[in-house]
């Protein structure tokens, strides 16, 4: 792996990702750590995916972010037909993104969708080979409903090309994720670049993995690095610090999280469903942990002194791109 400390000083007050960092992200295929073997991907275990997008958030917010959500589009690459998923993926800069939201529509016509609509936000918008997007399913202008009445969703994977960015990202944090809307006009898309969701043409314990629980674990694995990375920039303003309890915490959250992918994976291989209970625990675990980890960050901020307010300082970034990442909606309590 590149040495953190490289990685850190080339994406410190960074507004995009350097070429060179994202030609090392390339060869080492972290963007592929889900994608199958078969298909020239990684094919990591859950356990081994979420170390790399642990030490990737730690060495920089916006790097974990951007490898973590890229990687998890192209996790549909289980969702494709094999020779479908070969063509796109035997290219180390194959790299899927795009939005969860259903932003549009897809008028279907013989064995094509002619795809219109706007979708907010894209991660990784500038560095993608192909954005993924939802969309209701039309025939003859009227939408299509599933069997159980139900509006007909299908995802659908469309090349940078065609495709208009929308350069919208105003957060404090997380500025080099290339986080962009994007737009489509009446583009054509084959039957063979759309997909559903829950249906696979792999056979592997993650194909299994119930999104939640793949959404919490990845998500969380990122709010756990870049809370020791805030750790380590608070020692260089503050070396007198005591932040033994504050490391291990999250050593101790990192721990049990692998625990949980472990564990996962070893029900999986032997039913199909992981249980609504251990789902709920898994979610619940998260959503107390990220409360308690943001209340401990901000004690500590305030104790930093004017230095960790300077916008070019690390301390000041990594503030802001964790906080910027823990209003994702995943762990975010609404009342």
């Amino acid at each position: 792996m590149l040495h953190s400390a490289i990685l850190k000083d080339k994406l410190i007050g960074a507004t995009h990702m350097p070429v060179e960092v994202m030609q090392y992200v390339f060869k080492q295929r972290w963007l592929q750590i889900w994608v199958p073997q078969q298909y020239c991907g990684l094919g990591l275990s859950f356990k081994e995916g979420l170390k790399v997008l642990k030490n990737l958030a730690q060495a920089d917010g916006s790097l974990g972010w951007m490898v973590t959500l890229c990687a998890g589009a192209n996790y549909f690459s289980r969702n494709l037909k094999p020779e479908t998923a070969f063509e796109l993926f035997q290219k180390s800069t194959a790299c899927f993104g795009g939005s969860g939201m259903i932003g549009g529509t897809a008028e279907r016509k013989d064995n094509e969708y002619l795809v219109n609509g706007i979708w907010r936000f894209a991660t990784g918008a500038p560095y993608l080979s192909h954005f993924t997007l939802n969309a209701a399913v039309l025939e003859n202008g009227q939408r299509v409903l599933d069997e159980e009445g139900n509006e007909l969703i299908r995802s659908f994977i469309i090349p940078k090309h065609q495709v208009k960015i929308i350069a919208d990202w105003k957060a404090m944090g997380m500025r080099a994720t290339g986080t962009y809307s994007f737009e489509i006009h009446d583009i054509a898309v084959p039957e063979e670049y759309s997909f559903i969701y829950n249906e696979f043409f792999t056979d592997s314990p993650l194909d299994k993995i119930p999104f939640r629980i793949f959404a919490d674990l990845t998500l969380f694995t990122n709010y756990l690095g870049m809370a020791f990375h805030f750790g380590e920039e608070a020692l260089k303003l503050r070396p007198n610090l005591d932040l033994t309890v504050f490391f291990r915490t999250i050593k101790e959250r990192e721990e049990k999280v692998y625990g949980f992918a472990e564990e996962i994976e070893k029900i999986l291989y032997n039913t199909t469903e992981i249980g609504i209970e251990k789902q709920q625990e898994i979610h619940q675990f998260g959503e107390i942990s990220v409360k308690e980890l943001s209340c401990k960050i901000i004690e500590l901020y305030t104790q930093l002194g004017i230095r960790a307010s300077h916008t070019d300082n690390s301390v000041y970034q990594v503030f802001c791109d964790y906080f910027t990442a823990t209003q994702h909606a995943n762990f975010r309590s609404v009342y």
